[in-house]
Parts: structure tokens; sequence; C-alpha cells
């Protein structure tokens, strides 16, 4: 055996380090290819080898530089050659000008070309490729290999190492061999045969004394064994083995069993009075041939009875851990009470009903308990069954067990149905379905959590014929009490989204504001928790039109609190006039102070984390400037149904800070579609944001250009299923301001020039038909253009804008902000920008990059006719 062992090892060492070889050559010739593959690409794709190609003498300019590579690069040769096939380079020069050898036309269509060639220096591994100018034409071919001869001196290198640990192996093989069989021999203590003899006779002493029988039999069904306990347990007689087993006067299910082809584990049989356990193995005899048969019994008569009382605790056990695992799986009111009977049928009871008071259902905190609820779940062993079904109302009666037990949290068994009225509810035509059907015995528990009861949970039982005794009544004051948590869970869950989802909806625009400079929709579209998206559309002075999206990290009161508080920001910095980069920079600022107002009290909502896109479209010169925190960048969709995502320069989050806030400035010509959204839109458990932005742009190309319909039909397309994150989807439209409806003048800084400036308007507003409002129209411009001329710098320009109002604008270099006083009766002056405020419905300042301008809004008469779109 010591030899038989040696030369298994030596056989399979000699194996293995066959394969090892044959394994790294094969690796080393990948490893080849590879690196001659990257050579080779390298070469290619180098511009000086391009324009070496176009040259007089391209083996003047290749070769050294060919040569140097290969040194460098570990590899045997570097060849470039014309797309004929004709050397320019060559480790050996005498080889230059002469044909390659190897394959070239996969290379000459573009293809890599990997082969195994017999070359000029040998057997080799080369790899062939095109070289391509910058038009992508093929102006070359570049080769790069290893002979074989070099990747066998690197194999030769290795086999030292091969062979020596293949020798330490043998040795240590020897060596363990060798200390096995002295510790085998130590074991046995040199034990002849008549020591092994008395070990079998010890052996077969202790096998008849044991108080489990075991039987042999085999092949022939004949008995070559059996102890005293099998014996006694199955009533042998002495003579038994040697006998076939069907003359032992054995019943057939024991004859089956016993001559079995088959396994048995633990399987009850019952034998003269007694209930054995039966294991039965098939055991291969270790020179081969037919398996015998292994039986060993065991008396469990004694055991059934306690064995049974400790299957019912279990199977409650099993019953109570199928609770705590599956109840409670959602915040819904109506599924959490759905599992409970999934869990109790049939285990526990035929049929489960649960009834809750109904502001539980609406997730309001109830009273005291109510003689009437409503049905909440119902489930049992067939669909068919006289229960009240979902969303009836159910009854107690006045003076039912079930009702005051109810307010004291105790559960009430009743095992005669039929014999009892109380549990009737004022119906007894339903009652005696129930009796009819089979409804014998019935557990109604309440179901009370943190000192509030919220319903009954009744479980009954038909179908079962045993009735519910106190270690039911017991789990089903468990089931009830776990019920009960997880309900009032999903109720204070689904007041909080209620309160949550009321305070989103007041907090949205519930209509867009009136106004021309672009046609726009929106969608939103909250999920299960609600979350902080919001948008807005604002109309600014002078025919612009301010856009907004935005989000809030979270969900809850949290989010929708915080995306209140930032809207309502954004809306009183969007009437200062205030450019995209000065808005999102103060509502950085006020994020940031926010955040660090409450790093030490209650933190009732962070804005860190919020992104926001703030977007000023002017109809008037089709412009659009925008700039963004951390949000999404927006979609346009041009005319001719391109679709493009614009550069906008990307900031950090609002809260963040340290670093100002950069705008883009972009020309959009009319008819455009400007898409703003939040990532809900594009960002899914399944895809990431580049896969989103992919799938929008694909669903804008084929949405129809109304904002309404698009909008339909890019949620239809990127939301198939309800999103898992809120989702804003703002779409707007361009139009541009008529130049028939715009009327500028540049003003001479001479108050001279205030009257021929006053007399060009009223003839603007007479061709408008604007004749009505032209004195008050004249006034105002008098007060600005004065102003402007007393107290502010050059250049000064008029404009006027017929939109939904009559826009007067005057511009100028001055940045310093007028604003009203009050004059005295001695002041000459004073009282303009009084009479502007009294005669103007609106007015304001903005700052441009050269000074400000100061625009005042007019009512348009309503005999001027229907107002003007901004595209008119």
């Amino acid at each position: 055996m010591f030899i038989l062992l040696i030369g298994l090892v030596s056989l399979l060492v000699v194996a293995a380090v066959v394969i090892l070889v044959v394994q790294s050559r094969h690796v080393k010739t990948e490893a080849a290819f590879d690196r001659s593959l990257a050579v080779a690409a390298a070469v290619a794709a180098s511009p000086s080898t391009v324009e070496a190609l176009r040259s007089p003498d391209p083996t003047r300019l290749l070769q050294p530089r060919a040569e140097t590579i290969r040194k460098r690069a570990d590899v045997d040769f570097v060849v470039v050659m014309s797309p004929d096939g004709t050397r320019w380079t060559h480790p050996e020069e005498d080889r230059i000008g002469r044909r390659f050898v190897g394959t070239i036309a996969p290379a000459r269509e573009g293809r890599v070309v990997r082969e195994s060639v017999d070359g000029t220096i040998g057997p080799l591994h080369q790899v062939t490729l095109p070289v391509r100018d910058g038009d992508g034409e093929i102006v070359g071919l570049v080769s790069s290999g290893v002979t074989v001869g070099s990747i066998n001196l690197m194999l030769t290198d290795e086999l030292p190492l091969l062979l020596g640990t293949g020798g330490a192996v043998i040795a240590l093989a020897s060596g363990g061999a060798a200390l096995v069989s002295r510790r085998l021999l130590r074991q046995t203590r040199g034990l002849g045969p008549d020591e092994i003899t008395r070990m079998y006779e010890h052996h077969d002493t202790v096998l008849h004394s044991v108080r489990e029988g075991v039987l042999i039999v085999d092949e022939n069904d004949r008995m070559l064994l059996a102890n005293d306990e099998a014996k006694r347990l199955l009533g042998l007689p002495d003579d038994a083995p040697g006998r076939l087993i069907g003359d032992l006067g054995l019943d057939r299910a024991a004859v089956a069993l016993l001559t079995a082809d088959r396994e048995v584990t633990d399987e009850v049989h019952l034998s003269g009075g007694r209930l054995l356990a039966v294991n039965h193995r098939l055991v291969a005899p270790p020179g081969g041939g037919p398996p015998t048969g292994v039986t060993t019994l065991r008396d469990t008569t004694e055991m059934r009875a306690l064995s049974g009382r400790a299957e019912a605790a279990q199977k409650r056990l099993s019953l109570l851990y199928a609770a705590s695992v599956r109840i409670g799986t959602t915040l819904e009111i109506g599924r959490t009470a759905e599992e409970l009977a999934e869990v109790a049928v049939p285990d526990f009871a035929d049929y489960v009903t649960v009834d809750l008071i109904e502001e539980v259902l609406s997730g309001e905190a109830p009273g005291e308990a109510p003689a009437a609820m409503r049905r909440a779940a119902v489930g049992g062993v067939e669909e068919s069954h006289p229960l009240r079904q979902l969303r009836s109302r159910v009854v107690l009666g006045r003076d039912s067990p079930q009702l005051g037990n109810l307010a004291a949290g105790r559960a009430v068994v009743e095992n005669d149905l039929p014999g009892t009225d109380w549990w009737h509810g004022g119906d007894p035509e339903h009652a005696a379905l129930l009796r009819d059907r089979g409804f014998h015995s019935l557990v109604t528990a309440p179901l009370h959590a943190r000192d509030t009861v919220l319903g009954v949970a009744a479980f009954w039982r038909a179908e079962n014929p045993e009735p519910f005794d106190g270690e039911d009544l017991s789990l089903a004051e468990e089931l009830a009490a776990r019920t009960a948590v997880c309900v009032d869970n999903a109720r204070r869950y689904t007041r909080e989204h209620g309160m949550a989802a009321t305070l989103q909806r007041s907090l949205l625009p519930r209509a867009l504001p009136d106004q021309n400079a672009v046609e726009a929709a929106y969608r939103y579209r909250p999920a299960q928790a609600v979350g902080g998206d919001f948008f807005d559309v604002i109309p600014l002075s002078g025919a612009r039109v301010a856009l907004l999206v935005g989000d809030v990290v979270g969900h809850g009161l949290r989010a929708a609190a915080t995306m209140g508080r930032l809207r309502t920001a954004v809306y009183n910095f969007a009437a200062l006039d205030l450019p995209p980069d000065e808005v999102l920079g103060r509502l950085d600022e006020l994020a940031d102070r926010t955040d660090r107002d409450e790093t030490d009290g209650e933190d009732v909502g962070s804005v860190t984390g919020a992104t926001c896109l703030y977007a000023i479209y002017d109809p008037v010169e089709g412009r659009c400037t925008m700039a963004r925190a951390g949000h999404l960048p927006p979609a346009l969709i041009h005319p001719d149904g391109r679709v493009e995502f614009p550069d906008v320069p990307a900031q950090p989050p609002l809260g963040v800070g340290g670093m100002p806030f950069e705008t883009a400035e972009l020309r959009l010509a009319e008819g455009t579609g400007l898409v703003l959204y939040t990532d809900g839109l594009v960002e899914a458990r399944d895809r990431d944001i580049d896969t989103g932005l992919d799938l929008l742009r694909t669903a804008l190309e084929r949405a129809p250009r109304a904002p309404e319909a698009a909008c339909d039909d890019v949620l239809a397309a990127m939301l198939p299923e309800p999103p898992s994150d809120d989702v804003a989807l703002l779409m707007a439209r361009t139009r541009v301001l008529s130049p028939d409806r715009v009327a500028t003048w540049d003003v001479p800084f001479d108050p001279a020039a205030v009257s021929a400036v006053r007399a060009d308007a009223a003839r603007r507003l007479a061709d408008w038909g604007l004749s009505e409002a032209a004195f008050i129209t004249e006034l105002i411009l008098t007060e600005l253009v004065t102003n402007a001329i007393r107290h502010a710098a050059g250049p000064i320009r008029l404009r006027l804008l017929r939109d939904r109002a009559l826009i007067c604008e005057v511009s100028d270099g001055s940045s310093t902000s007028p604003h009203p006083r009050n004059a005295s009766a001695t002041d000459e002056g004073g009282r303009g920008l009084f009479l502007v405020t009294q005669y103007a419905d609106r007015w304001g300042t903005r700052y441009t990059p050269d000074g400000k301008i100061i625009w005042a809004e007019q009512r348009l008469p309503r005999r001027a006719g229907r107002r003007p779109s901004a595209g008119e």
C-alpha cells in the first residue's frame, strides 16, 4: 500500500506539472498576442506613422522608431508595411522591401488579424491591423509579434521551479504515508485474530443489550440479524435469524417495510399496540454486491402523548413567528388587516374578520369604543361564505360581551354559537345563515394599542370541529395585539401622509398664471411617501416669465414644509427682478443660514440637499437665462423636433455654499420647447440617470408640440408604473412678442427732449388703438424720463410694450434705485413716483449690467379688443 500510494502521488504530480506547463504556454501565448496588439495599435495610432508612410522614404523615418519600440515593448518585431504588404521596417534590414509573410487581406478591410505563422525569423505569433489617416482612409499596415522561441525560453526558466515543487510534493507524500502507517500500527496495538474475535464478541453483546431494535435482512428477504429488543417489539421467535421475513408471522405493513428498497426515516407504525419509530437503510457490502437492509426500531408509545402537546405548542409558536414576519409588511391599514386573515387561516381558524372604527380607517385617532364599525378584512378557507363583505357596517349588541371587553382589552370565546344570541349584532337573519353553514365557535379579540381601541378581530370555526380552548384564546389575544400595533402604525402613517399631502397641495400652484411669454403645462405625480418636489411659473416685468423647478431631499412633512419655504422665498426674490444666479445665491444663503440656526434647536426640516433650476425667458428678445443648483439640466425641443440638453453650468445643491452661481444664456426660436423636470422622472431603481435621459430624449422627440398633450405622452412613456419618487414636469413652448408691438426710442440727455418723446409715444398708442390710454401713459413716461434726465446718467432709452398690459420702460446708466417719498406742501419735487404709483397698476425697478430699468404697467382699455398673444 505504501508503494502504491507513492506511485499514485507521483502520477498526480507529473500530470499537474504537464498541465501547468501547457497552461503557462497558453497564458504566455495570449499575453504575447495582447502585447503585440497593444504595440501595433500604438504605432498605428501615432500621427508620425501616417506622415512617414506618405513621405518619399518611409523606411528612413520608420525603421529607427520601429526598432526602438520593439526593444522597449519586449516584442520580437515591429513591421510597418504598405497596403499591398511591402515591408518598410524589419528587425533584419535585408528583409526590408520584401513581401510580408502573413494574412493582410482582412487588415486592408479594417479588421484586426491574429495568427500564428512560420515567419522569416521562425515560428511566431503576430497581430496585424490597419493604419488610418485623419479621414479614415487606410494608408498602411502594422504588424507586431513574438516568436515561439521567446515563449519557450520563458517556459524553460519556469521548468526548474515546477520540477522542484513536484519533487517536494512527492517527498512530503512519502513522509506522510510513513507517518500514517506507523500511526495505524500504534492504534491497533498489534492485535491478532483472537483479540479481534473478542472485540467482535463485545460488539455483539452491546448490540443485544441496547434499548433499540436492530434487524438486518439480505437481498433475498432473509433475516440475518435481530437483536433482543427487535424480537421483543415485533414478537419474533428465537430462531428468526436465517428465516424468510414472510414466514415470521408479521403483518403485511411490517413485512413491506423490512423488505423495502427505499430508505425510511422516523416513520411511525402500529405493531402489537405499540407505536414504533422505524428507520430503514440500504447498505452495500464492502466487497460489492446487492445491498442489505438495516432497520432500527424504537418504541415511542409513551412519547407520543408528550409530543402531541409539544407539537401543538410548536404549531402555535410557528403561527406567532409567521405573524411577526407577515403582519405589518406595509403601512396600509386595509392590507395590514388582510395579513392577519392570511396568517390565521387555516392553521388557527377557518374564517377571520377584522372590523375597525371608521376614524381609524381614515387615519384619525378614535374616541371611545363605539358599537358600530366598518369591516376592513375578511378571509377564510372558502371564498363563498355568509360573512359580511368588506366596507360593510358591523353593529355590536349593547349587552354583548364583545362591547364590554372591547374597551377592557380582553378576548371573548364562545364555543356554542347556536345556543347563544349575544353575537347576532342585531341581525338574526345573518346569524341564522352562519348557523346553517356550520359556524360553531368564535373568539373575538379587541385590537388595542397604545391605550387606544382600534377595532375587533373575530376568529371563526366551521369546518374544523374542534372548539377553541384556553390556549387558543391566548393565541388569539397575541395575534390581535401584534395586529393592533401594526394597524396603529399604519393609522399614524396615514394621518401624517394625509397631512403632508394636504400641505404639499396647498403649497404647490393650483393653476398657472396668465401670461403670453410661453404656453405652459405641468404635471405632478406624488409617490406613496409625499416628497418635496416643487415648480412654478412666475410672470415678471417686461412681459418676461420665470420658470422654476426644484427638489428637496427626503419625504414627509419636513420635506413638504421645506419645499414651501423655498418656493415662497423664490417667489419673493423673483418679485425683486433678480437674475437667476442672484436668486440661487440668495436661496443658498437662506439655506445655509437656516441650517445653522437649526443646528442647536429642533430640526424642523434641513434645507441642505435641495436642488433648484431657475430660468427667465424674455419674449421680446427670445432670450432665456438660467442657472441650476445641483439640479438636472433642462431639455430643449427645437422647432425642427431635435432634442438637446443644453450645457448649463452645474453648481452644488442649496446650502452647500462656497461658490458663486453661473448662468447660461440661450437664444430660443419661437416655438422652442423648454422642459424642466425632477430626478424622479428619469431615475429609477432599475435604471441610472444617463439611461433615463436617453429615454426622455426619445419620449420628447415623439411627443406632440402642444405642452398639455406632450406632458401626458412623456409621463406615459417614462412612468409605466407608479413612481417611487415624486415627479414634477413643467413644459413650456416659447412665444416671441411681435416687433410691431414693441416701440423703442433713444432719449437725448436733455429735458427739452421729453415733449418729443411724449409725442412719439402718443402716435404709437394711436397706431395700436390705445388713444384712451395716451394721457396717463404720457404722464407716466414724462415723470420717468424726467427723473432719469435729472437724477441718473445716460444713455437713456424708452420702450413701450403692448402685451396683456401696456408696459412703459425707461432705462438709464445709473444703479441708484428710486423710491417714492412724502413731499411737503412747499416742496417743488418728490411727487413724480407718487403719481406713477397712482396711475399705474404696477411699477418697479430691475437692474441690468449697464444700469437699471424703471417700468410701469397699465391695464389695456376694454374697447381695445381681446388681449394679443405674444406670438401675434
